[in-house]
């Protein structure tokens, strides 16, 4: 198997890693400190922070969308609403980024009440 050079990149993980140089059929392979894969972030320091700031930032886009076009807001069509097309972007590989941090969590948890202010109350 053919590697396509350009595509290929090297993350140097820890603090006190020398940061070499790699080569691949003699062209250097660039040097990044983030990375996504398979739709999770990975950074050189190895912290979720930027995975779950992508994920809740997601979620909030997809749940402004729901406000601003769905006009029927009963509790049931936001619920069913919430948990299709919200939850998936905070739980997509949540075992792998596994937020740790309290900011982390408190900035999910702030998906989930964002969303629930907009349900009426009956």
């Amino acid at each position: 198997m053919k590697f396509n050079i350009n595509k290929c990149k090297v993350m140097h993980i820890g603090r006190h890693n020398s940061e070499h140089k790699y080569y691949m059929r003699g062209q250097l392979l660039e040097s990044v400190k983030e990375e996504k894969d398979l739709g999770i972030w990975f950074s050189s320091d190895m912290k979720v922070s930027q995975q779950c700031s992508k994920a809740c930032s997601k979620a909030y886009r997809m749940s402004e969308l729901i406000k601003k076009t769905i006009e029927n807001k009963s509790k049931e069509v936001m619920l069913r609403l919430y948990k299709s097309l919200v939850c998936p972007h905070v739980d997509h590989c949540s075992s792998a980024w596994s937020p740790h941090y309290v900011k982390d969590k408190i900035q999910v948890e702030k998906v989930q009440r964002r969303f629930t202010k907009m349900i009426p109350e009956m």
